[in-house]
């Protein structure tokens, strides 16, 4: 056989491999089952962001749990919009609890082409983030993010689900004053937006009240030992220190109070009242008072049956859960309405719809806060957190 007859042969089926080959991507690129199950899906990209590490994991774990849980469902109902059945995605990122990664996590998640955020966890997060989602003409829901702040910069996509501080703050100033009859108050907070700004309104009613802050003292969301300003309030003629700040660093500092021989109340808002703050505490958790937004879980309609598909998968409830829940299923109900889940299409209706949710009846007022929105407040007895009673709302 020459050289040439073989070389001539090689190539010719070269060519024929090369030919099937092309043909064999080309089919495979077409599949009409493929084009098929594509063209009657809609997939829908939803974005949450929380402190997936550090000292508030717990709480942002929760929060993501809570999306799954909602998502789960709605896919398994098979919801349709726009004549296709929708499918959603759940993009989470961690932002620390960071306002400077929550920017860098919200511009990460509107590149990826979210149809809506659900989050984040902090008001310190949630504002600053809020800018960034508006640029990019998103629909922002917060579960948990209570700063005046959040709501007050006009943005027409921002939402919450749950009272804000002057709400909360208020509630307890009126209980610390009135029902408790302290008429002399200390005051810490972490210089946060959430608890600076909860403890602004505390001290602002409680002296409209008629009481008088003896001490006003701040530390920072990250410190965990208080004995150099719990040494202040000692020394002051308090009846009850309040605490704005979250779990991490309010069951050290009543730790710390009682170790100083500090006897009077500690009372905080939503930041306290979580399973994590008992653990943490442990028995000098005992007679602090905390506070979350809304009505009791037993108390919402299907709270009890939440509570237990929720544990049964991912563990105790740690907070916000249910409002997590409520904002993630809400957001879908507005895109089946409007029949988009373009923002601008689903906005307006989510806007202005009333929706029957876990937490509560939830409608909207024109700056994106609650209508309706009580506040209960709860007690530490025997280990475990007792409701007290619910203020407020309609």
């Amino acid at each position: 056989m020459s050289p040439r007859f073989i070389a001539t042969l090689c190539i010719a089926v070269c060519t024929i491999l090369a030919t099937a080959c092309g043909k064999q991507d080309t089919a495979t690129a077409s599949s009409p089952a493929e084009s098929t199950t594509s063209s009657n899906t809609l997939t829908v990209r939803i974005g949450h962001a929380a402190p997936l590490t550090g000292p508030q994991a717990h709480l942002g774990k929760d929060n993501e749990n809570a999306i799954r849980l909602a998502i789960d469902e709605l896919n398994a109902e098979k919801l349709a919009i726009g004549g296709k059945i929708a499918h959603f995605e759940l993009l989470s990122e961690d932002d620390m609890a960071d306002p400077r990664t929550a920017t860098q996590v919200a511009q990460k998640l509107a590149d990826a082409g979210i149809s809506g955020m659900i989050g984040h966890l902090n008001s310190g997060t949630s504002i600053p983030a809020s800018k960034i989602y508006h640029d990019a003409g998103l629909v922002q829901i917060s579960p948990s993010a209570t700063a005046i702040a959040y709501t007050a910069q006009g943005f027409p996509g921002v939402f919450r689900v749950m009272a804000n501080d002057s709400q909360q703050g208020k509630q307890l100033a009126h209980y610390a004053v009135q029902t408790l009859g302290m008429n002399k108050l200390a005051i810490i907070d972490d210089r946060t937006a959430y608890g600076q700004g909860l403890a602004d309104v505390f001290e602002k009613t409680a002296v409209e009240l008629g009481a008088t802050v003896v001490k006003r003292e701040f530390t920072t969301d990250k410190s965990t030992d208080f004995n150099a300003i719990l040494t202040s309030v000692k020394g002051s003629d308090a009846q009850l220190l309040f605490y704005g700040g979250m779990d991490a660093q309010g069951a050290p500092m009543v730790k710390q109070m009682r170790a100083l021989g500090i006897s009077i109340p500690l009372m905080g808002g939503d930041g306290l009242y979580t399973a994590e703050f008992l653990k943490l505490a442990g028995s000098e958790a005992e007679g602090v008072i905390g506070s979350l937004p809304g009505i009791p879980l037993s108390s919402m309609q299907g709270g009890p049956e939440f509570k237990q598909k929720f544990e049964a998968q991912y563990g105790v409830i740690q907070l916000y859960a249910p409002y997590v829940y409520d904002a993630m299923r809400m957001m879908a109900k507005a895109m089946q309405q409007a029949n988009s889940i373009e923002p601008s299409q689903y906005r307006p209706v989510l806007a202005s719809m009333e929706y029957s949710g876990l937490t509560s009846t939830i409608r909207f007022d024109d700056k994106g806060d609650l209508v309706n929105s009580p506040v209960s407040i709860y007690q530490v007895h025997n280990g475990a957190w007792q409701f007290l009673k619910t203020a407020g709302g309609q």
